[in-house]
This record gives structure tokens, C-alpha cells and sequence, in this order.
């Protein structure tokens, strides 16, 4: 049986595909992932094709190689040892003590043990203890191999990364059957027999149901007041109508960042289409900013001490009213995250970022798609249910009992990253029946703690907004709750609910229902429609994706628990990966029809685009706040000075730094978006 390299519970080899070179000291390969899952059909291996990036092989050794594992070439047997760090002396400068505790020089110990002169004497070298002085010249150090690439992939290598593992659902199944059938694949070998296993070669086949779109409701300017999403994708356009409830951006102001003369003189002319097409839109954009465009170096960007006081000049040249900072770059730049850190907490004004290459062309749906992320922004909304949630599930919801849908998430830092905080954010909807509008919390808290530390507190100043809106408390919770690993449900269960009922039980008498939802992307379980009945001799399947609002129920679920998988989107690119919802905690007793119809329809209610998304929305939003958390400490200057500290002894995580106190302006507004 041929070698595979083990990453997790996936296999990678170079013979399903090849090694395909992706840049920066980065390969990827092919593999596959496999587990076992108890369904209802009993236990099933679950299969999915899969790729991700290694270390190649090479002489170059990088300051990113913190943790790799290398081999050294200078001796006669082979070992190996894991970088800790690199020396802060040249190799010509390194000195050590023997056993006897006599100082030698590396330089000579190299050339008396081992006759060889070292070549790159000006380089560092490489330190391979954590607890003692222990130097290897870099020149003489090898790459191991089969080392997952752990280091942050540049948008070109994520790119490539990306297209390699973009297959349409045929091409995908047939990897999946290959892996299955071939030489390397979970039944090439004789495990499966030791256990007394029997694994079927064959997809398991099941019945689905696909669930109706809900009917929408868009603004009254336009001539359409309602629509049923009638498209195959379940998508829908604009064009004769406007947004459901636009807004009036009577305030703003525009500033660039880089540009060459030919860009920046498109200014004038994006700022007139754009206003015509929130105009069409039914979104007030004045044609007139309140002072001139800024035109300033992308090297502000660089410097944030002056960028903080270009955009504080701004706001107070508009007598600190303003309502949105349009801001135009030449490229993406690593300042991203010092401009949203800085304009939404030490200034106090939501920013809208595009880049000049989208200014040539100006396309209709750029300008549109730009509108709809600046009207929610601002407060507004895309659209909203036609037939209100309390109409489609009345023996649970009526509109004269607010119910409050929450979402919650935690993203960590970098895998290479042993300091850094994680960071929680939670939101809640504050509006009902419509429940489209949403404001979040974000706290930091210690390195890569999954549990949300401050959940209580969060979800506490969330029930006090919903009071402040609708001068009631909800009368239900529905939860949902991201990143969350199989391993982890019931602990993050007993802790996180027992924080909701405590914030709860803040508010005198108050013990609302509450219905706690895992929400998974990151699995491996796929779908693909059959183009002809199971009985059907040709045995034939499609190579579209399944349709929007797919559920899966039966046969592959849990044997006792409350789960589903919902394929809410249309996917264009790739093989659709549905949704998997398991329901931890229903103290609201939903059925799984009433469940389903809820979710999917949430879904289509996302602000930022014209059709339904992947992840109910208040999980999404979730995730887009704990990413703009994150981008708060990226940039910030305690925590650069923490990532270039010491590696070479570890010790616990320091004290999560608090994330800095977002302004009262944006506080309360969708500025994630």
C-alpha cells in the first residue's frame, strides 16, 4: 500500500493528482478525508475529496519555519529536529560551551568536526531547543517532508489553492468513487477486515425534499412590491424595484488612497453613477459630498498615527456628522485593518472600502452591490418576508410575542500564532416580525479558548437593546452557534446556556425558551442530485449542484438527535456544501418542518446580496463581527510587539488585551456588513 502523509483525519499523496506548486515555499496535494459516523442507516463512512498545502521540500529556510521540522545533510545518519526561533547573531558571531564548558567558536567546531566551511556566514542560524543555546547553520538544513504548510497563505496562494479544490459535483464524485476503488483509499488495505468491517464502494443513496422560497417583500417605490425567487438559483434582481426599507446618506464624505492620475480622475463619475443607482435603488445618496474628495499617498495607510489624524480631520471638517466615509484604494492593503479599527472606535464613522480597479468599468452590479452594503450600514434593509415568520409558524410564533434570533461565533488567530487572543462576537436581531436587522458584541478572550468566556455579559447588553427597541423583552432565544467542533457540543452547551439563563435571569421573573443550534460548514458530507430514478439501470448523476432549499433529514443524520442538512444557496462555483444544523437544546419544541422553514427562510434574508446564503444569517453576522474583532488586534500595536517576542521558551498565553471600545455612533449599526 502506498505511503500517505496523515493531516487529521484526511490523507494526502502525491500520486492522486500530482504536487502542484502554488508559490511562496508552498505545494499542494490531493487527498482524501474519511471518518466513521453514526447514522441512521447505521455506521457510515463519510469520504470527501480533499487538498490543502505542504512545505516543499527545498534549501530555503524561512523566519516562517517557527515549529517545522528540518534534517540536517552534514552527517552520516539522518536526524531530525523542530525549529524554535532563529539566532539573533550571525553564524560567524555564535559562540557555545562543549560539555567541558569550553566557549567554541561555530565556525571552527564545524570545520574541525565535520571538515566543511559554512558558506552563508552572515545568515542566522537556526535555534532547535526551547530551553538551551543549540545552533544548526541554515545551509545545512533540509525541509522534512509531508509537513502541513501552516503559515498564512497569500491571496495568490489561496487563489490557486482554491481552484485546485474547486471541482463540479461530476468531477467530484467521480475523485470520490476513484479514491474508493483505487490503490490508496479506505478499503485498499486490509483494516476494514481486521475490524470485521464491511465498507460498500457506493454513495449511499437517500430522498430529500427541497422546500419552498419564501415570498419576498421589497420596497413600495419600486413597481414590484413582492416576489417569489422563481429562478433555479432562487435569485433575484433589482432592476424595477427598490430595497425595502433605503435610507437617506445626506452626510459623507470620500477619501483615496493611492491611485494614478487616469483613477483618480473617475471619482467624479463614480460618485454620480453611484448616486443614480441608489436613486434606482430607493436609497438617498446626496450627489454632493460634504467637503471636497481627499486625495492622499497609499503610505498613509503605512503610518497610523497619521492616518488616525487624516480621518479625524475629515470627520471634523464635517462638524463630526458625518454618516459614512467612502474610502478608495488602489490595491488591498495590510491598513485595511488599521482604517476600520480606527474610524469605527476612535472616531466614530462608518467607512465603505472599494478599490479602483472596480472604478474603470463601474458595472451596474458593483454599483449595486456597493448600495446595498452602504445602506445597511447606515441602518437600512434589502429586503424582508412577505409572509412574516409568526404567519408561517403560528403555533409557535405570534407577532404580539418578540422573539429574538442570536448568533454567535469565535475565530482564533493563526496557527503559527501561540499569543494572540481569540475573539467572540455575538449578535441579535432587534427588530420583529421582520428580524433583519442585527447589532453585535465582541469581546477578546484567552488564546484559542473555543468556550465564549464573556457570553453572559454579551447577551445581556443585547436583551437590554432589544428592550430599548420594542420596550419589551423577547418571549423566545433561538441561538445559533458557529465553530463548534462534534468533540466540543456538550461542553460548550452546558457552559454557554447556562450564561444565556444567567443573563436572562438579570431581568427580574424572566426565563424566556430557548433553542440552542450548532451550525456546521466545515464538514465533509456532500450531496448530489441523481439524474434518474435509484431503480434506473444507467445509474447517471448530474453535474449541477443541488437546488437552493435541499434538506437532508433521514438515512445519513444522527440515529437519535435532532439534526438536519440544508442546502440554502445556489452554488455557482464548485460542489455546494449544505449546511449541517444540530439542535442542542429546544426548549421551544419545534418540529423539524417548522425548524427547516424557519432557517431557510432567514436565509434569504441576508443584507448584503440578491439571493440566499449558505448560513443562516444570524451565524454569518457572527462571523463577520468576530473577523472584524480580529482585525482590531492584527494591526494594533500591542500585539505587534507581542508577536516579536521570544520564541524560543513558551509560557502561557498572556491576559487577553481588551479589544478597543467601539464608538456610540457605530455601536449600534450593522457596520460589519
Amino acid at each position: 500500500m502506498e505511503r500517505c502523509i496523515p493531516v487529521g483525519r484526511s490523507l494526502y499523496s502525491s500520486s492522486m493528482g500530482g504536487t502542484k506548486e502554488i508559490g511562496g515555499g508552498a505545494v499542494a496535494l490531493r487527498g482524501f478525508f474519511q471518518s466513521l459516523r453514526p447514522t441512521q442507516q447505521g455506521l457510515a463512512l463519510n469520504v470527501d475529496f480533499s487538498v490543502t498545502a505542504f512545505h516543499e521540500k527545498r534549501k530555503e529556510v524561512e523566519k516562517a519555519l517557527k515549529n517545522i521540522r528540518i534534517f540536517v545533510c552534514h552527517r552520516e545518519t539522518v536526524q531530525r529536529y523542530r525549529v524554535y526561533g532563529l539566532t539573533e547573531e550571525a553564524t560567524e558571531n555564535l559562540w557555545f560551551a562543549d560539555r567541558d564548558g569550553k566557549n567554541l567558536r561555530l565556525l571552527n567546531y564545524f570545520k574541525d568536526h565535520y571538515n566543511y566551511d559554512i558558506q552563508f556566514r552572515n545568515l542566522p542560524c537556526l535555534q532547535i531547543s526551547r530551553s538551551k543555546p543549540c545552533y544548526l547553520p541554515m545551509e545545512l538544513c533540509m525541509i522534512c517532508e509531508g509537513q502541513k504548510f501552516l503559515g498564512k497563505l497569500s491571496d495568490d496562494q489561496t487563489a490557486r489553492i482554491l481552484k485546485l479544490g474547486c471541482q463540479r459535483p461530476k468531477e467530484r464524485k467521480a475523485i470520490i468513487d476513484g479514491v474508493m476503488r483505487g490503490s490508496v483509499g479506505p478499503t485498499s488495505g486490509s483494516q476494514g477486515r481486521e475490524f470485521k468491517l464491511h465498507i460498500s464502494r457506493e454513495m449511499t443513496r437517500l430522498s430529500g425534499r427541497i422546500l419552498q422560497p419564501p415570498k419576498l417583500r421589497l420596497g413600495d417605490g419600486g413597481h414590484v412590491r413582492d416576489l417569489i425567487p422563481s429562478r433555479h438559483d432562487c435569485q433575484w434582481n433589482l432592476l424595477d424595484s427598490h430595497v425595502f426599507e433605503g435610507t437617506r446618506i445626506q452626510r459623507w464624505a470620500l477619501i483615496s488612497f493611492g491611485g494614478t492620475l487616469d483613477q483618480k480622475s473617475n471619482i467624479p463619475k463614480f460618485i454620480n453613477q453611484l448616486s443614480q443607482r441608489c436613486e434606482q435603488l430607493g436609497i438617498f445618496l446626496n450627489k454632493n459630498t460634504m467637503i471636497k474628495p481627499q486625495y492622499e499617498p497609499t503610505q498613509v495607510l503605512n503610518n497610523v498615527s497619521l492616518l488616525e489624524s487624516k480621518l479625524k480631520k475629515i470627520h471634523s471638517a464635517a462638524s463630526n456628522n458625518l454618516q459614512l466615509l467612502i474610502c478608495v484604494m488602489e490595491k488591498k492593503h495590510k491598513g485595511y485593518a488599521d482604517l476600520k479599527r480606527i474610524a469605527e472606535t476612535s472616531v466614530g464613522v462608518l467607512t465603505q472600502c472599494c478599490l479602483y480597479s472596480n472604478l474603470g468599468k463601474l458595472s451596474s452590479q458593483f454599483l449595486a452591490n456597493l448600495a446595498l452594503k452602504m445602506n445597511a450600514k447606515v441602518g437600512g434593509c434589502t429586503v424582508a418576508l412577505y409572509n412574516s415568520l409568526p404567519s408561517q409558524i403560528p403555533r409557535l410564533l405570534h407577532s404580539n410575542e418578540p422573539v429574538i434570533f442570536m448568533g454567535a461565533d469565535v475565530t482564533h488567530p493563526h496557527p503559527l500564532d501561540d499569543i494572540s487572543p481569540s475573539v467572540a462576537a455575538v449578535v441579535g436581531s432587534m427588530n420583529w416580525p421582520a428580524a433583519n436587522k442585527y447589532v453585535s458584541r465582541m469581546r477578546s478572550q484567552t488564546h484559542r479558548q473555543e468556550i465564549i468566556q464573556d457570553l453572559g455579559e454579551m447577551v445581556k447588553e443585547l436583551l437590554d437593546d432589544f428592550y430599548q427597541e420594542l420596550n419589551v423583552l423577547p418571549k423566545r432565544i433561538i441561538f445559533f452557534r458557529d465553530g463548534v467542533s462534534e468533540t466540543q457540543f456538550y461542553k460548550v452547551l452546558k457552559e454557554e446556556l447556562q450564561a444565556i439563563r444567567e443573563a436572562c435571569s438579570r431581568f427580574p421573573g424572566y426565563r424566556p425558551p430557548i433553542t440552542f443550534a450548532v451550525v456546521q460548514k466545515r464538514h465533509h458530507t456532500r450531496l448530489f442530485p441523481s439524474e434518474t430514478d435509484p431503480s434506473s439501470a444507467q445509474n447517471q448523476f448530474s453535474d449541477e449542484n443541488i437546488s437552493p432549499g435541499t434538506v437532508v433529514d433521514t438515512v445519513i443524520t444522527h440515529p437519535r438527535e435532532f439534526d438536519f442538512y440544508l442546502c440554502s444557496h445556489w452554488g455557482v462555483k464548485g460542489t455546494s456544501r449544505p449546511t449541517h444544523y444540530h439542535v442542542l437544546w429546544d426548549e421551544n419544541q419545534f418540529t423539524s418542518d417548522e425548524l427547516q422553514k424557519l432557517v431557510y427562510n432567514l436565509c434569504y434574508t441576508f443584507v448584503r446580496c440578491t439571493k440566499p446564503v449558505s448560513l443562516v444569517p444570524p451565524a454569518y453576522y457572527a462571523h463577520l463581527a468576530a473577523y472584524r474583532g480580529r482585525l482590531y488586534l492584527e494591526r494594533s500595536e500591542c500585539m505587534t510587539s507581542m508577536r516579536h517576542a521570544s520564541t524560543i521558551s513558551r509560557a502561557a498565553p498572556p491576559k487577553a488585551a481588551p479589544l478597543p471600545k467601539l464608538s456610540e455612533n457605530v455601536k449600534k449599526l450593522m457596520f460589519y456588513c
